[in-house]
């Protein structure tokens, strides 16, 4: 009994020693992304298959839900060197310098703010269908739209429906974004706005279902709507959503993976590298990651984490 015993202690031994090697051999990341039924949310798991998938298990990516760009900022001051989280550079910008939404609730870790990788962008989309006869913005007067609540997307479809001259004459569906396109369907609403990476899922499953016109955001908006003027033009191109036979014009805000200077450089250069790497095959089966280039590094603001900067400069990125 006593020589069993000892094995069983050698045993046990052993395989702690085995799995504290196996442990300390990951590197552990928690990545906080959006709301679970958000695009974004799904970008965030793909992250994750690929992190691991292109760093043969040495990564081990937590995806997190968030409620919003700002709260994934708030969280910083209490996370530690695990902690990536996703938001568009100008919150950064505010964050550290106490504006607007930080007004009065700045904290100095926001200047430890560090950034690793753009992934795909915010991307407005005017959603109308054609029973509506909703062919531009002037076309919604009388009209019932939804928003969502909350969201980037309800917040600059709010703004700039009430510069494009339709302040009061647009009548706005009290319904969640994710029952856009039964309601839409159903023709409780004409139409739907919402903000994210093209293409855009809701999107792909309203232009399937019925047929839907996308509203451009043309020059005539972007005089006439400071909000839309400041934003950067993007161009949907024509086929991407089924229907869609010409290109569209809308705006876009740039969004950016971010972690912090608790983050070591070898880690952050493992993350920054293993993703640019998977990114091509991330894109052979969801096409969003495809518009993504090396030309999104400009849209950061602040500095880049050592660790990634290095991958950036081996790249030939900067």
């Amino acid at each position: 009994m006593k020589v069993i015993t000892r094995f069983s202690l050698l045993l046990a031994l052993i395989v702690g020693v085995a799995s504290l090697q196996i442990a300390q051999a990951e590197t552990r990341i928690t990545y906080r992304s959006a709301k679970s039924t958000s695009s974004y949310y799904q970008m965030g798991v793909q992250i994750a298959e690929a992190m691991k998938a292109g760093s043969n298990g040495a990564i081990v990516v937590t995806v997190e839900e968030g409620q919003g760009s700002v709260s994934n900022v708030v969280q910083v001051p209490s996370r530690g060197g695990d902690y990536v989280f996703t938001t568009p550079p100008v919150l950064v910008k505010l964050a550290k310098a106490g504006k607007a939404m930080f007004k009065d609730k700045g904290n100095p870790a926001y200047a430890e703010i560090r950034a690793l990788f753009p992934i795909p962008s915010l991307t407005m989309h005017f959603v109308v269908s054609e029973k509506s006869g909703i062919e531009s913005f002037a076309d919604m007067k009388g009209k019932t739209i939804l928003l969502g609540k909350g969201s980037f997307g309800a917040k600059e479809g709010a703004k700039y429906i009430d510069e494009l001259g339709l302040q009061g004459a647009v009548n706005f569906a009290e319904v969640e974004l994710s029952n856009a396109v039964p309601a839409l369907k159903n023709g409780q609403i004409d139409g739907f706005v919402t903000a994210g990476s093209y293409p855009a899922p809701n999107v792909v499953e309203a232009a399937a279902s019925m047929p839907v016109r996308l509203i451009s955001l043309g020059d005539a908006e972007r005089s006439q709507s400071k909000s839309v003027g400041k934003r950067k033009q993007l161009i949907i191109p024509a086929g991407t959503y089924e229907g869609q036979d010409a290109d569209v014009s809308t705006t876009t805000l740039e969004v950016v993976a971010y972690a912090t200077t608790k983050m070591s450089d070898e880690t952050a250069y493992q993350l920054t590298r293993t993703y640019w790497e998977m990114k091509a095959k991330m894109g052979e089966s969801n096409p969003w990651w495809n518009g993504v280039d090396k030309t999104y590094l400009k849209a950061i603001i602040g500095p880049i984490h050592p660790g990634a900067e290095k991958y950036y400069r081996e790249a030939g990125f900067l």
